[in-house]
């Protein structure tokens, strides 16, 4: 941890509810703030900054630079600068704060400024239930497969699922019957870092970076792994069923957690840059910070989310795991609660929300747009090995996979409209539009 005047928290210290969720709000900011200035007049926003908050030292950060941005975030006597979405961490004494938010109101030239706040991966850490209901198994032609399972959903009901060749999730959406691949299309993975030795990947990974000071992106926690394995695992794994969605996607894996699962609003932009510099037409975010109810949604975030949508890159991010449903249900975790990214929710088998699944119930924002499998879900993990995890961590990639397929298929559609046909293209379902949004993510 940096020693200055922001007094950092280190990674990892942030308490959990069993249920994975953050206890402690009183904590999770850092003393940093994100500012995004106007790309027209970016120069007028970064001098009224250095008049109002005192901010001597800008570094800035072009294109795919990114050799020494971990460092340069983590120093107290300098603010880091990401040309390309003209957007800012800056550091501020507790003194000058009062100041910049005031400059940051009455400047033009600066859009938006928010403190900085501590993100964390999803994994689901209260005991695993299973479903209360199963269902009768079947197996046939995956035509009459994909039929049946259809008939089910649609009366409320769910299939049980043979994983001998496919997993489950990739059955649910239709991916065994996709003959798409996502050749051609870059799927941008920002969390905990990636095996890069396992075989799995072998000839897939195009770019690599980390962006947690003293940190290589080498995974040792295992949530960037399972997920880059979901949204890109291969045709053809080492062992036990296909998991990936897009096996011939290139892989730009992004270590912004640390090893201990936690990271910050910096690093997550930082990676958001590196992403879209480096043409990801995907970023898939399987993290995130619990939200309360009324709570509106990060301007920082939204315009961000926007920026990269006008430069062609969809950007998804996990609902969040608060909830322990019946009786306590959470809200969109931050960033998925903005307009601009899509939420997604997890489903069990049986079709139907998972228990700790967060739901639309904050609204501005705050809705879940698709819901994709996210219960006991086989990927990879470091080591060349393979699990079992659930969370909306795991339903995210699902539908990172996808969109790598749609952009496959229609290579000259913007952002907006890949978003578009993704929820178009999704069975509906009976449960709330709060809970499932569009319905069932579904390959074309």
């Amino acid at each position: 941890m940096a020693n200055g005047p922001m007094d950092r928290r280190a990674f990892g210290e942030q308490p959990f509810r069993p249920n994975g969720s953050v206890t402690d709000q009183s904590t999770e900011y850092t003393g940093r703030y994100v500012v995004l200035l106007d790309p027209s007049n970016q120069e007028s926003g970064l001098n009224a900054l250095r008049s109002s908050a005192d901010i001597a030292s800008v570094e800035r950060v072009r294109g795919t630079e990114a050799a020494n941005v971990a460092e340069l975030l983590e120093r107290p006597d300098v603010s880091v600068l990401f040309e390309d979405l003209n957007a800012a961490v800056v550091e501020v004494r507790p003194e000058q704060r009062h100041a910049l938010v005031t400059t940051a109101e009455a400047e033009p030239s600066i859009i938006a400024a928010e403190p900085e706040r501590m993100v964390y991966a999803l994994p689901i850490t209260a005991p695993q239930q299973a479903p209360t209901e199963f269902f009768p198994a079947f197996r046939s032609d995956e035509d009459v497969v994909a039929r049946h399972t259809r008939a089910e959903i649609a009366a409320g009901q769910g299939p049980s699922w043979i994983e001998d060749t496919w997993t489950w999730g990739l059955q649910a959406i239709r991916a065994d019957l996709s003959s798409l691949t996502g050749r051609g299309v870059k799927i941008a993975v920002l969390d905990t870092g990636v095996d890069t030795d396992h075989p799995d990947f072998a000839g897939r990974i195009e770019a690599t970076e980390s962006f947690v000071p003293g940190e290589t992106v080498e995974d040792g926690h295992g949530h960037g792994t399972h997920c880059i394995g979901t949204a890109a695992g291969p045709a053809g794994p080492g062992q036990g069923p296909r998991y990936g969605v897009a096996p011939e996607a290139q892989i730009l894996a992004a270590k912004v957690l640390s090893n201990a699962g936690s990271g910050t609003d910096g690093q997550i932009l930082a990676g958001m840059a590196w992403a879209v510099a480096h043409g990801a037409r995907v970023i898939s975010m399987s993290l995130g910070a619990r939200v309360r109810p009324g709570e509106l949604f990060p301007q920082t975030y939204e315009i961000l989310a926007r920026r990269t949508l006008e430069r062609g890159t969809v950007i998804v991010a996990a609902a969040g795991n608060d909830s322990h449903r019946p009786q306590d249900i959470w809200p969109v975790s931050r960033p998925a609660n903005c307009p601009s990214i899509l939420a997604v929710a997890a489903l069990d088998k049986a079709i139907a929300p998972t228990f700790f699944s967060n739901a639309g119930i904050n609204g501005q924002g705050g809705e879940i747009n698709i819901a994709a499998p996210g219960w006991q879900v086989y990927s990879a993990a470091p080591g060349g090995g393979y699990k079992h995890q659930s969370g909306t961590s795991m339903a995210t990639p699902h539908v990172a996979g996808v969109l790598a397929l749609l952009a496959q298929a229609n290579p000259n559609a913007s952002a907006a409209d890949l978003m578009a046909g993704l929820k178009s293209g999704a069975f509906p379902l009976t449960q709330p539009l709060r809970d499932v949004g569009a319905g069932l993510l579904q390959a074309p």
